[in-house]
């Protein structure tokens, strides 16, 4: 496949992570990160990632965080070719009944990894209209839930980021969820496409270099894919982008929503 319009995009809370796993990204393709230390990142990326990327000329973006380690990154090209040929607009796994850890809603994906059909998103992309979708009708959506190992709960509203693929999902575009399974860990999932791993995702991104206990389950996995201590990545060849404005804005609409709270009482 041409993979000049294909991209990466990360939203990183730990640069020191990112440094290390973004080496085994998909090779060839333009890298991006959105800068999420101040607490950015979840429906707040995915509306600030629309703004930024686009004219890009992105066909295929795969959202992948900095906790995702790939093990077998070519694989991500063919999960693609499957996607373009049956139309298929998002891909990724379910955000419960997949990870055991993770009890929510079945019906969205988790944003830890996807690919999205960006070009066809841009075409129909109405950011009031996807804001308006955080709700969920008993039996609206007819997955077959039935293979799902772990926990679940169908009107989960947890992430504020479902909206966006609810959104998706009722525009009658088609999303692709794939398998998952746990590591001896526990708490470390592996991703699968045609019965091989994908890749690892390891969780607690932000623990990294913090806790002990994280910092060294995830350098087991790390060192397990050969990824060296001391690897870094090259910032160079990557487009890094950063709301100056965003936590200031945040704290105002929370002061503001605190007043409005005060004067209803």
């Amino acid at each position: 496949m041409d993979i000049s319009n294909t991209a990466i995009l990360t939203t990183v809370a730990n640069f020191e992570l990112y440094g290390k796993t973004s080496t085994l990204f998909p090779q060839g393709i333009q890298k991006y990160i959105i800068d999420g230390r101040d607490g950015m990142h979840g429906i707040y990326s995915i509306v600030y990632m629309m703004q930024k990327l686009k004219n890009k000329g992105i066909h295929w973006l795969i959202m992948a965080d900095e906790d995702v380690v790939f093990t077998e990154n070519k694989l991500i090209f063919s999960l693609i070719d499957k996607m373009s040929n049956d139309e298929i607009i998002v891909c990724g796994v379910r955000d419960g009944g997949a990870v055991l850890h993770r009890k929510e809603n079945p019906y969205a994906i988790n944003t830890f990894f996807s690919i999205i059909n960006l070009k066809e998103v841009f075409t129909i992309w109405n950011k009031k209209e996807v804001l308006k979708n955080q709700y969920i009708e008993e039996g609206e959506f007819h997955d077959d839930l039935s293979g799902l190992k772990g926990d679940f709960d169908p009107k989960s509203l947890y992430e504020p980021y479902y909206c966006f693929y609810f959104w998706l999902r009722r525009q009658r575009k088609k999303a692709l969820f794939l398998e998952s399974k746990m590591c001896d860990d526990m708490i470390t999932n592996e991703v699968y496409y045609e019965n091989k791993k994908l890749l690892c995702h390891t969780w607690y991104a932000r623990s990294y270099g913090v806790n002990k206990k994280h910092t060294d389950r995830i350098n087991i996995i790390l060192d397990a894919n050969g990824v060296e201590s001391n690897v870094e990545a090259d910032y160079k060849d990557i487009i890094i982008y950063k709301n100056q404005w965003f936590y200031i804005q945040k704290l105002i609409k929370k002061y503001f929503k605190y007043l409005i709270m005060k004067l209803n009482k």
